[in-house]
């Protein structure tokens, strides 16, 4: 009883922020100034959500948001899984030192790296293109890490027959290993979605002059600023982008949930 008592409140606990932000979006103004924690609204107003779906760039943004998702999402789970299967089942001089890399770059904020990925980005003349957004995302330590992890555990043994009955390295990849590696790939699509999905630096260093190739999480930066009466910001407008923009993360991770558990049990620590 204790057990589930203490379940629910922290279940409260972070599930109240969204409700607010949900019960806000259809608030008015003045009654988000006058009641800003109650999580619902007296008097019910579709006024924030009109402004963001037919007032502002979020269609276009929407758009944008897909595209780069889509696209880095596929390159991650194509090139996090190749590499990882090279630091796994390849011998080949300096993998250690490799892989150490790889792990020391998961303690570095990606803040840190917002420089150099301008500069190399500027040098490339990639600043103001997808390719400049799609890039940098389409590659990650946590992926690698997470796949190297999964194909350590499995049998090596199915990879051997292949190859002597003439297949080559990458046939064996692709063609015995990653059927078996479902659920780590499952997990790693999940983890990279909701990534570029809410993606913020990359938008800002790269495409930040060119408002038709922004994304949402920077779009939303730009929602509900400069109101009158006073107000510096429009909640209701504010929190109408967010709710939307939270949908397809949600949807997917529901949907997936049990093949991402299966699959970060299945990766371990080991190796």
């Amino acid at each position: 009883m204790l057990r589930r008592l203490l379940l629910t409140v922290f279940a409260v606990v972070f599930i109240y922020p969204f409700l607010l932000s949900l019960a806000t979006s259809f608030k008015s103004r003045a009654e988000t100034a006058a009641h800003p924690v109650q999580p619902w609204p007296s008097q019910p107003d579709l006024r924030a959500w009109t402004d963001v779906l037919l007032h502002s760039d979020f269609p276009l943004w929407t758009f944008n948001s897909i595209l780069v998702t889509v696209l880095a999402t596929l390159g991650r789970v194509f090139f996090d899984s190749l590499a990882g299967y090279a630091l796994a089942r390849l011998r080949w001089r300096g993998r250690g030192l490799v892989f150490a890399g790889i792990v020391s770059v998961l303690a570095v904020p990606p803040i840190v790296l917002t420089v150099p990925r301008f500069l190399v980005l500027k040098e490339l003349s990639l600043l103001n293109s997808y390719t400049g957004m799609v890039l940098p995302l389409a590659v990650d330590a946590m992926g690698i890490f997470l796949m190297r992890q999964f194909f350590v555990e499995l049998p090596v043994e199915l990879e051997e027959a292949a190859r002597l009955d003439g297949a080559s390295i990458f046939r064996a990849y692709w063609h015995i290993v990653l059927p078996l590696a479902r659920p780590a790939l499952l997990t790693l699509t999940i983890l990279s979605f909701q990534g570029v999905w809410n993606e913020f630096l990359m938008p800002l260093i790269v495409v930040r002059a060119s408002p038709s190739l922004w994304t949402l999480p920077f779009g939303l930066s730009t929602l509900g600023r400069g109101g009158a009466g006073g107000q510096t910001y429009d909640y209701p407008v504010m929190m109408a982008g967010s709710s939307l923009t939270i949908i397809p993360v949600a949807i997917v991770f529901i949907v997936f949930q049990r093949f991402f558990v299966r699959g970060v049990a299945a990766s371990g620590v080991k190796g």
